[in-house]
């Protein structure tokens, strides 16, 4: 079913046995100490002299000060700012410097799998073994001239990120939120199907013969005319979406346009606030001066950026207040368009249910 924002329980909101994005890779500089709260969990973020990333508990078991507030000492340990316990990257205390300078029982924090692929530092927050080989793939990412790619890009939403998720798997809200932008209401009427592959839904529309939205127009010929466009919209678990969207000629194939894959990353921060990670990354581009595609890339940049945080973010939190409020004990009325939410939430569901069976047989 599409998510009920108002449900109170954090237990059954989230799976934790897959991989979320904690940083792009850039925004965590080396001998920087940095706090994320992810999945209602603070955690302190810092990458050593070699480049390594630890993941730690933000919290130093002595009396609970978050250790953010700390600065890391040969280069690879973090010190907490309080009273100088020192912690390795693992989470274990391996300097006291008060008395006799013993350690005490229970003086270590929790350790988070990290690992960095394509320019994105991931984290592992569940208890099974952590499998780097099953990190998203983005590799579109990945050996791409950076003149093609946006900015890499980040906000915070307050709203739940299974609200977020239905936003971008349905795009049937583009003609009316995003008008003239990223598509017009002509397209409204649109072939849509829905495909459903193990932990995988692609939810994919088709409009033929429609007015070119800006983005694209300028993406493609600039000269106003009639399109037919695409947007295939892939979720994979927990909250990991990539859009391939574009414009060709009216009844021209697919791989003679132009457009971008369009990076949509959600990691829950809360019950009802999200870390939202995006970039886009340009595909068969209609050859320009080098100096044509910077300024082209500055577009697309500040084109998404309006799209997501004047546009849709104010919508999002909205409809999250309502949620929270008046709906709250409220079923959604579902469309049509729905059958792509539907099917991605039915199955985060039956992952985070499984997650939780099994640790019913552990305690058991």
């Amino acid at each position: 079913m599409i998510a009920d924002p108002a449900t109170p329980s954090t237990a059954a909101r989230y799976a934790r046995n897959v991989w979320y994005v904690a940083f792009w890779s850039a925004d965590l500089e080396p001998g920087v100490v940095r706090s994320r709260t992810l999945l209602g969990e603070p955690i302190v973020f810092f990458r050593n002299d070699h480049g390594d990333v630890a993941a730690l508990e933000d919290m130093c078991p002595h009396r609970f000060a978050p250790l953010s507030i700390g600065r890391l000492v040969d280069g690879d340990r973090l010190q907490c700012g309080y009273h100088g316990l020192t912690f390795d990257r693992a989470g274990t205390c391996v300097f006291n410097p008060h008395g006799d300078h013993k350690l005490p029982p229970g003086a270590r924090v929790r350790s988070y799998p990290v690992a960095e692929k394509h320019s994105i530092v991931w984290i592992w927050m569940g208890d099974a073994a952590a499998d780097p080989a099953t990190i998203p793939d983005y590799g579109v990412l990945d050996g791409v001239d950076e003149i093609y790619i946006s900015k890499r890009d980040h906000m915070m939403i307050d709203a739940d990120y299974r609200l977020i998720t239905d936003n971008l798997i349905d795009l049937s809200h583009v003609p009316f939120l995003h008008g003239g932008l990223l598509g017009d209401e002509k397209s409204v009427v649109s072939d849509v199907t829905v495909t459903h592959e193990g932990t995988t839904v692609t939810q994919t529309r088709w409009s033929y013969d429609v007015p070119v939205p800006s983005m694209f127009d300028m993406l493609f010929h600039a000269d106003g005319k009639p399109i037919d466009s695409w947007l295939i919209m892939t979720w994979r678990p927990a909250g990991n979406m990539i859009l391939d969207v574009g414009v060709c000629e009216p009844g021209a194939p697919k791989a003679s346009g132009t457009g971008y894959y369009g990076i949509h990353i959600l990691t829950p921060e809360t019950d009802v606030t999200t870390h939202y990670h995006f970039v886009a990354v340009r595909f068969n581009p209609i050859a320009r001066t080098r100096e044509a595609d910077l300024a082209l890339r500055e577009k697309i940049t500040e084109g998404r950026r309006f799209a997501f945080e004047v546009q849709d973010k104010p919508v999002l939190e909205a409809q999250q207040r309502r949620a929270s409020g008046i709906g709250a004990g409220r079923r959604p009325a579902l469309l049509s368009v729905d059958a792509g939410p539907v099917r991605v939430q039915k199955t985060l569901a039956s992952i985070i249910a499984a997650e939780a069976a099994t640790h019913a047989v552990g305690r058991g």
